[in-house]
């Protein structure tokens, strides 16, 4: 059994193509009855699917499908086949963008994420607790097994030490921060202005929280639900607006930051250019950090307006980068260690079933003698049947345990499934 990993991110997929394979709850809970209907995870429908578990981490800058299986090239194959019909693009296409990893490599890779080494914001925090939502999604659905269970729990162990015990995510940023920050060297960081935020979610909080430590003079927030902006508004002294106010808050605007979470646009061009006629000549200033994106791309070309989607923010995310940069090679030993504690389990993995089938064969013997025994002994008191007794199960155990020790010690030399297979030919 291998463990496959299959994804693309900011790094080798633009935005326009994130957005398109960008998963909600929703439609993760819709891909993984998909894969059950294809592969029989979870069910006894294929005898050997050709993926035994999965774990999807989504987010705004990344899609990776991390799974198991007994044929890594076929596994990859069928992740890579799947997301190509996910949203219907040409395979060839997709490819192109595409990463994959197996074994070590895709351990080592999912550790890196965790611990913010793979992030567009070195060290950024944010990306332990989506690994962390990702595994408890897949396994409320029922995807996981053993295999990836113990991988993420020591993984996200990893991910943990990583940021206690090195600076990595000290001084750190975030997409919502760095957002915050290119809007106010675009406004040449004037204070007296208006700033819309457009949304109620995490990364909208954080990108109030950074704005009002430049003392923005106003903050509008706007969201579907009223109530959620309501709040916002309250923590963060600015104004509450409805959703029909959309229009009235963009002509007022000197800016306004998206980030809805919505599947699908929310702003379209026509709807900007009507703002514009209203605006007599103001520039608008828009930060789209949202994927898929809030507002429609072909904005960036209208005069008076300035447009930034997430791909532009590489040239704010270094801020305050040296002390993390310093810390790269703390975390990789970080990473090194975990990987050989997670490789010790994993391969010991080849030899514990038929540790235990030895051990159950063992006592079985042994009890089936000391059932015989003790019928001879029909006439010893209690405490000499509990001493033959006591005795035989000690046998079983100092007969078993250099063998066993053996076992565990060759599996972790790599020799696992050769021993494993000599024991069951020799004790069949």
């Amino acid at each position: 059994m291998s463990i496959i990993l299959v994804g693309l991110n900011h790094r080798t997929a633009p935005v326009e193509l994130r957005e398109k394979l960008t998963l909600s709850d929703f439609a993760l809970q819709t891909v993984f009855a998909d894969l059950r209907k294809q592969t029989g995870i979870s069910t006894d429908s294929s005898p050997s699917p050709v993926i035994h578990e999965v774990v999807i981490l989504s987010t705004c800058n990344r899609l990776e499908i991390y799974a198991t299986g007994d044929h890594p090239n076929e596994g990859i194959a069928f992740v890579e086949q799947f997301l190509s019909t996910l949203q219907n693009i040409p395979l060839a296409e997709l490819k192109a963008h595409l990463y994959n990893h197996s074994g070590d490599d895709a351990i080592s890779h999912l550790m890196r994420v965790a611990c913010g080494l793979d992030s567009m914001i070195l060290g950024e925090t944010q990306i332990l607790g989506q690994v962390t939502q990702a595994f408890e999604y897949a396994r409320s659905a029922g995807m996981t097994g053993a295999i990836l269970s113990h991988l993420f729990a020591n993984v996200i162990h990893t991910g943990k030490r990583a940021r206690t015990e090195t600076p990595i995510s000290r001084y750190t940023t975030s997409i919502s921060h760095a957002g915050a920050l290119l809007i106010m060297e675009k406004l040449n960081q004037q204070r007296a202005v208006s700033i819309l935020l457009l949304g109620a979610g995490e990364m909208t909080t954080l990108a109030a929280q950074a704005l009002k430590r430049f003392q923005i003079q106003e903050l509008m927030f706007i969201n579907r639900t009223y109530e959620r902006a309501e709040a916002l508004a309250n923590e963060f002294g600015g104004t509450a607006l409805s959703w029909f106010q959309l229009k009235e808050a963009l002509i007022k605007a000197d800016a306004v930051i998206c980030a809805t979470g919505a599947p699908h646009t929310v702003i379209y061009r026509h709807e900007v250019e009507a703002v514009l006629r209203q605006r007599e000549g103001r520039p608008l200033l828009i930060m789209d950090i949202a994927v898929p994106r809030d507002v429609e791309a072909t904005v960036r070309g209208l005069p008076d307006v300035q447009y930034f989607d997430i791909d532009d923010l590489q040239s704010v995310v270094d801020t305050n980068s040296e002390l993390r940069r310093a810390a790269i090679p703390q975390v990789e030993s970080i990473i090194q260690q975990e990987m050989t504690r997670f490789a010790e389990w994993y391969r010991g993995r080849q030899v514990t079933p038929v540790i235990k089938d030895l051990r159950e064969w063992a006592q079985s013997i042994a009890d089936e003698e000391l059932a015989q025994t003790l019928n001879r002994l029909s006439d010893a008191d209690e405490r000499t049947r509990e001493v033959v007794s006591h005795m035989a199960h000690r046998l079983v155990n100092r007969l078993l345990h250099e063998p066993t020790a053996q076992l565990r010690i060759q599996a972790n030399e790599g020799n696992g499934y050769v021993y494993a297979h000599a024991v069951r030919e020799l004790f069949a």
